[in-house]
């Protein structure tokens, strides 16, 4: 996994009255290491219909489909990859429910760095690196520095790493030498006075995926 890890956060796009479908389409264009959606705001079985709408664009991109939270819809839409928090279900849980599926899990701490790293799940999500607006309650910012601490014990864990919370481009070019990839949400939305959200959506997503094109530069490290 390495670049742009986008997420579908459809209370977010419901704000700006923006189809997620349609905007899962834009950001595939650009050709993605991941895409996940967040359905937060939904019932399950809209979030199901949706998870089912995104995996064959998904698959016909060659871009891996991330359900957020729930192994069993993502077993039943035939997604890729679940992603879990801190208060969502084990790792070794969701392993029994979705066995071969891989799995992502969100950190906050070194601590809960350290512990997720031991499971040896497909990616760990690191963050908030900076404020976000787009989770209720967010944990404390890390900042680059803790970045930095992370990087190391992902790299020698052999785990890639997820930079999350509040990125942007500009961010991004911060830690692109660090991380593995960005999970980006707002950032991958043009000014509400666009006049072709969707194109400008795909450039956004393109230019974040590009910044990841060259080989990372961190010592001792292979990612």
């Amino acid at each position: 996994m390495r670049g742009l890890y986008a997420i579908i956060d459809t209370g977010t796009l419901a704000a700006r009255q923006l189809d997620p479908v349609a905007f899962g389409e834009a950001v595939l264009v650009a050709r993605p290491a991941a895409l996940q959606l967040r359905a937060k705001d939904l019932p399950p079985r809209e979030t199901l219909a949706l998870l089912r709408a995104l995996a064959p664009l998904c698959h016909r991109n060659g871009v891996p489909l991330v359900a957020n939270d729930r192994p069993d819809l993502a077993v039943m839409a035939g997604c890729d990859l679940v992603h879990v928090g801190q208060t969502d279900m084990p790792i070794d849980r969701v392993r029994r429910i979705a066995p071969g599926m891989g799995v992502g899990v969100s950190t906050h701490t070194m601590e809960q760095l350290d512990a997720a790293l031991t499971a040896r799940p497909t990616y760990v999500a690191f963050g908030p690196v900076f404020e976000t607006a787009t989770k209720d309650n967010p944990d404390p910012v890390v900042g680059v520095a803790g970045v930095r601490a992370a990087s190391a014990r992902a790299v020698a864990a052999g785990v890639p790493l997820v930079a999350i919370g509040g990125m942007t481009y500009a961010r991004t070019r911060e830690l692109v030498d660090l991380v593995d990839a960005v999970a980006i949400v707002s950032d991958l939305l043009p000014p509400v006075a666009s006049t072709d959200v969707w194109r400008d959506v795909t450039a956004r997503a393109r230019a974040i995926q590009e910044l990841f094109a060259s080989p990372p530069v961190v010592a001792g490290a292979v990612r």
